[in-house]
């Protein structure tokens, strides 16, 4: 029986179909909150838009959990005389899938919708015949006979757009959408709260729920959060590749599978005592897991935490994922719930004043 429920699944449907780019974040940050409300004591809201929950805000010893509201997207900077839009990343955009892709501009005046164009596979033909998409030649289209056209629209450089893609199911088993990474990671932790509430835990600490803005641009909302909030153990959940789908290179990028379980990463950041604590946790529960490593940095908000404020021991909970920054990125509803799960198990375990040193 799954540990979550019809307006878990409602919830989720909403908060993936929101849109989150990176540095304009409000709208899916809003409908998160309006979720996490009734399990919290209260909030907070920082300057740029990471939000968080509070459970035991009169307690000094604090936990993070922690996930990042934020999706790849486009900027506008520059816009023809004839009202193509060229654009420049806002994170880690693929150029490559982006010919034949519905957008939307967020604008002043609402959305404007538009396309990513691309010359038909009659007309490359010749030196043209191997064309592929960069950077430099991807472009938007929005129908306008103008670049005068277009700025009537309300879209000028600067303007945020985002890919239209919508969460939907298949198999019965895969959630398949746009920005899983790491809105699902969000959902997570947000039902963490839920079962917190639902099942009367009291904790022994201050817990915080985390939903950081500006991870795909290099971790700068947890980095902001994890100075305003100061915790002393963090745990942090993000995505990572499903390396059993084609094309992936598991000597190099490591062994990890859809549907086995959430991955527990070794690196340098993360402290050895927790993740033991992790493991363990994971095991006395019977929660699947898979082991990865990290040679340098997880590449993930665990970096901003643990390099904070002196140290603070922090850990990576991972959601294998299939296909990222694509629009079809696909998580497999098992390794959700197994994410959750280990969430919620550990921090039951995390005591007060709990000593990570090493010795």
């Amino acid at each position: 029986m799954s540990i979550f429920t019809k307006e878990s699944e409602k919830f989720l449907y909403k908060y993936l179909n929101s849109s989150s780019p990176t540095g304009f974040e409000s709208e899916g940050q809003k409908v998160w909150l309006e979720y996490i409300k009734p399990y919290v004591d209260e909030w907070k809201l920082d300057n740029y838009g990471t939000l968080y929950g509070i459970i035991n805000p009169e307690k000094k010893y604090t936990v993070v959990i922690e996930g990042h509201a934020d999706e790849i997207s486009w900027f506008v900077n520059y816009i023809s005389d004839d009202g193509y839009i060229s654009v420049i990343r806002n994170g880690g955009s693929d150029h490559i899938i982006a010919p034949s892709k519905r957008v939307n501009i967020f604008t002043k005046k609402g959305i404007v919708r538009g396309v990513f164009g691309w010359p038909a596979i009659h007309v490359r033909r010749g030196k043209d015949a191997n064309l592929s998409p960069k950077l430099e030649n991807i472009f938007v289209d929005v129908g306008a006979k103008d670049k005068e056209e277009v700025l009537k629209m309300g879209v000028h450089v600067g303007c945020v757009l985002t890919f239209d893609d919508e969460l939907e199911k298949i198999n019965d088993r895969y959630y398949v959408g746009r920005a899983l990474d790491n809105r699902i990671g969000g959902f997570c932790i947000a039902e963490v709260a839920r079962m917190l509430k639902k099942n009367k835990k009291k904790l022994p600490y201050r817990l915080c729920i985390v939903n950081a803005v500006q991870e795909e641009i290099g971790l700068r909302g947890a980095e902001m959060i994890a100075h305003t909030i100061n915790p002393q153990v963090a745990i942090v959940t993000d995505v990572c590749h499903d390396t059993h789908s084609p094309m992936y290179k598991k000597k190099e990028q490591g062994d990890i599978k859809s549907g086995s379980g959430p991955s527990l990463t070794v690196a340098p950041a993360v402290h050895n005592k927790l993740l033991d604590l992790i493991i363990e946790t994971a095991e006395k529960k019977k929660i699947p897991f898979q082991r990865s490593a990290s040679s340098r940095s997880t590449g993930t908000d665990t970096d901003a935490f643990a390099y904070s404020n002196g140290g603070v021991p922090s850990a990576l909970i991972s959601l294998p994922l299939k296909y990222m920054h694509t629009t079809v990125e696909m998580a497999h509803q098992d390794d959700i719930e197994n994410v959750t799960k280990l969430i919620y198990e550990t921090l039951l375990k995390i005591k007060v004043n709990h000593n990570f040193k090493y010795f």
